[in-house]
This record gives structure tokens, C-alpha cells and sequence, in this order.
């Protein structure tokens, strides 16, 4: 009897540190909200990458994001998306109408980053931003061009796509917000656009993370 209690208790100590473990000491239960903490709690460097987009002058991601005092709220899309994508655009839309409202440079920029370079070209970015009548003095687009350079963007952001076989893509989305050092600082819910706006604002302001 004793010893079946003993076990028990060992049992259930283990199981208390390993849901400790998986759930950062309790904080989160999803694999997202992990991954969320873990970006608040160690900003990850956005690699150097070269990258292409219209107008865009910059040799990599990293310059881009790094190289001018800004700070960049960066969603992953690609051109053809009739789904999850017109949602983050139309999110995207409003995020740089309320950037213009202030008539002032608040520091706050919008990038598109497209994961289908095969179909988006510099081209159909162009095309595609005037589509959505996108300014790109605050929001643009670009694409990058290397397979292996796209997976490394990927997995540093932590972006999934499936290829369903008929020539779009399954994937997930958020708003990535990048500091002027060219760092991914916090992750936000499409539906937290405000949220993320707010922070960014207050990042350019000379904000603490």
C-alpha cells in the first residue's frame, strides 16, 4: 500500500514538471502561445536575405527591416490567396489609413512578405499593391527569390505553408512586429490589429519592449 502511494506521488510529481516544462512554467497551453512567449522573452534577428519588391532598393530582409530608424509590422501573404490573405490586406488597409491620419511620419511601416515566388515576380507585387491602392511610402512588398533563403524567413518567423496540390496554400497568419534593429519583438492575432499598431507606435516613440 505504501508503496503504491509513493508511486503515485512520483507519478504525479513528473507529471507536474513536465506540463511545467511544455507550458513554460505554466503560462501558456498552445503551441502558439508558446511560441509567442518565447519571441516577448528572446527577439529573434531576421536574417539576411536578399529580397526583391517594387521600389524596394535594399540588398536583404535584414537592411530592410534595420536599416532606417523604423519600425515594421511584417505579415507573410501571396498574391493569388483568395482566403486568409484578403483578410490580412483589408487589415493592412486599415492599419495604413490610420498611419495617414495622423499626417505625420510616426516611424511605423507595412511589409508583405510573399512565400510564392514562383507566381509573385516584382511585377505582380507592383500589380498587386495598387490593387489594394497600397502607399509605399508606409506599406510595401517584396519577394524573396532563393528557395533555401524563403525556408530560412520561414523558419525563423515561424511560418507554416502546405501546398494543397491545386496551386494555393495552406498557412497560418499573425502580425510580426520587427524593431529598428532588424529583431522580431512580439506577435499579434489578425484580430489584435490595434494592439499591434499601438505597440509599434510605441516602439518608434523610443518605447521599451
Amino acid at each position: 500500500m505504501l508503496r503504491t502511494a509513493f508511486a503515485c506521488a512520483v507519478l504525479l510529481l513528473g507529471a507536474g514538471l513536465g506540463a511545467g516544462w511544455l507550458t513554460h512554467g505554466f503560462q501558456v497551453w498552445t503551441a502558439e502561445g508558446a511560441r509567442r512567449l518565447e519571441v516577448l522573452q528572446r527577439p529573434i534577428d531576421v536574417p539576411a536575405v536578399p529580397v526583391q519588391g517594387p521600389g524596394v532598393a535594399a540588398r536583404d530582409l535584414h537592411d530592410l527591416l534595420a536599416g532606417g530608424q523604423q519600425v515594421t509590422i511584417v505579415d507573410f501573404i501571396y498574391t493569388h490567396c483568395e482566403s486568409l490573405c484578403l483578410s490580412l490586406g483589408n487589415t493592412y488597409q486599415q492599419m495604413q489609413a490610420a498611419l495617414q491620419a495622423t499626417g505625420k511620419d510616426t516611424g511605423v511601416r507595412l511589409l508583405s512578405v510573399s512565400f510564392d515566388p514562383q507566381r509573385d515576380t516584382v511585377e505582380q507585387l507592383l500589380s498587386h499593391a495598387k490593387r489594394m491602392k497600397a502607399d509605399p511610402a508606409v506599406w510595401r512588398f517584396v519577394r524573396v527569390p532563393g528557395e533555401p533563403e524563403l525556408q530560412r524567413v520561414l523558419d525563423r518567423f515561424q511560418v507554416v505553408i502546405v501546398p494543397d496540390g491545386r496551386g494555393d496554400f495552406q498557412h497560418n497568419a499573425a502580425l510580426l512586429v520587427v524593431d529598428a534593429q532588424g529583431r522580431l519583438v512580439r506577435i499579434f492575432d489578425i484580430a489584435e490589429q490595434q494592439l499591434a499598431l499601438d505597440y509599434a507606435r510605441h516602439l518608434a516613440a523610443g518605447g521599451e519592449l
